[in-house]
């Protein structure tokens, strides 16, 4: 399956939030999104970093680390719903581990492989054109 990373309707790569506190998982969640042809343009370790960028970062889609140093990113999935932004959860724990409110949102179980990430971002640009 080959995910169409550019916007169709101007041609530059789809624009992504990377909310994930373990540095290394997120240099190598860019990597993988930058292989399959996103550009991450913001990034963040906490909450308290998040919030101001799912508030007013120019982003197509984001992907949250469900837990945050133990912190719930909730706060940050809220602003991103309110701004009509599709997010995906990233985490150990499965969808089981969301909240009943949104576990019909997008999950990557962790560990999870490129293939993977690029068939839940085709799935969410998918449901966004809808």
């Amino acid at each position: 399956m080959t995910v169409k990373a550019a916007d169709p309707t101007c041609g530059l790569a789809r624009r992504i939030l990377i909310v994930e506190d373990e540095l290394m998982i997120r240099m190598l969640l860019e990597d993988m999104l930058s292989d399959l042809g996103y550009k991450v343009t913001a990034e963040a370790g906490r909450v308290d970093e998040a919030i101001p960028l799912a508030r007013d970062a120019e982003v197509d889609a984001a992907i949250l680390d469900l837990n945050l140093n133990g912190q719930s990113v909730l706060p940050v999935a809220e602003l991103l719903v309110d701004r009509g932004v599709p997010f995906i959860f990233a985490t150990g724990y499965g969808e089981r581990g969301l909240p009943e409110c949104y576990r019909n949102h997008p999950t990557l179980q962790k560990p999870f492989e490129q293939g993977t990430l690029e068939r839940v971002l085709a799935r969410v640009f998918e449901s966004a054109k809808a």
